[in-house]
């Protein structure tokens, strides 16, 4: 695990050491821990079947962590239905637009870390991980007992408190190249209609939410999707702004759900990182399977 570690305040007063890798810059936002008003949730029954698709040991294939073994843990279900037009749909569609049930207990995430000790990080995604409190929590709990660096991978929509902070925050908004277009057909044969685009709209920014989870957990980086277009940009740029993201602490990320469609974008992508400042970070699981599911 990394040698510098930082120590932080628990949401019940008490003293919390969390690894993380020291980064060469951080930004100045103060870390605030909200007041807890009441004992947060936790998992009681380990043998009850969870909300949990997918886990499985993998490497880190974006953003700051890109390269560190880790094992992925896939929530199902997502507040969000994402169309990125010729870049595809969410490449998770199986948690979201077409969300499939369950079917790992918490003692199955702790059999396949007990079967893989020398990884030291979790890759908590989606879906929309942050729509299972609990869940969240509990692991939280896992991982500060193990030393293990948790990633949440989030769009923002939820704020979770954690009686542990998580270790990484890796946000990715969703900005209007997300929004699904009218009549478009999903994976699974269902056309897009207004209720599916008003649903998608509901939670897509919510600023008030981003800014509570930045100051609660312990480190994180903003990774948007960009599809090519100068819009889009626009929105990437706004967005770091308001939340007063560094540039350094922004990993731009190209659009596409297959290999092919992501080799198209990766030289734009490569120029416009070089010539704005952004860190660019790849999709390599796509790169390296392509439509294949991780199981």
């Amino acid at each position: 695990m990394q040698d510098n570690k930082h120590i932080y305040e628990s949401p019940d007063g008490g003293k919390t050491v969390y690894a993380r890798e020291i980064g060469a810059a951080h930004d100045s936002r103060e870390k605030i821990k909200p007041k807890k008003e009441k004992q947060l949730k936790r998992i009681e029954d380990y043998d009850k079947v969870l909300p949990v698709l997918e886990v499985y040991r993998c490497v880190q294939s974006e953003g700051s962590r890109f390269g560190r073994p880790t094992i992925a843990v896939r929530t199902t279900g997502c507040t969000h239905r994402c169309y990125f037009g010729e870049g595809g749909w969410c490449d998770s569609w199986y948690t979201s637009i077409h969300p499939e049930k369950g079917t790992f207990t918490f003692n199955d995430i702790i059999k396949i870390y007990d079967e893989n000790p020398h990884v030291e990080e979790m890759m908590l995604t989606g879906g929309s991980p942050t729509m299972h409190p609990a869940l969240v929590n509990e692991l939280t709990h896992f991982a500060h007992e193990r030393d293990i660096l948790i990633t949440i991978e989030t769009e923002g929509s939820h704020f979770v408190a954690t009686d542990h902070p998580l270790g990484l925050i890796s946000l990715s908004p969703k900005f209007s190249n997300s929004v699904p277009v009218l009549d478009a057909v999903t994976p699974q044969g269902k056309v897009v209609d207004e209720r599916m685009i008003k649903q998608h709209n509901k939670f897509r920014l919510h600023h008030e939410n981003i800014d509570k989870m930045l100051e609660y957990h312990t480190d994180y980086h903003y990774k948007p999707v960009w599809d090519g277009t100068e819009e889009g940009l626009k929105e990437i740029e706004e967005f770091r702004v308001h939340h007063n993201i560094p540039k350094n602490k922004t990993y731009i990320m190209p659009a596409g759900d297959t290999r092919e469609t992501l080799v198209e974008m990766y030289p734009l992508v490569f120029e416009m990182c070089a010539e704005k400042g952004y860190n660019m970070t790849g999709r390599d699981h796509i790169i390296a399977f392509d439509t294949q599911r991780m199981v």
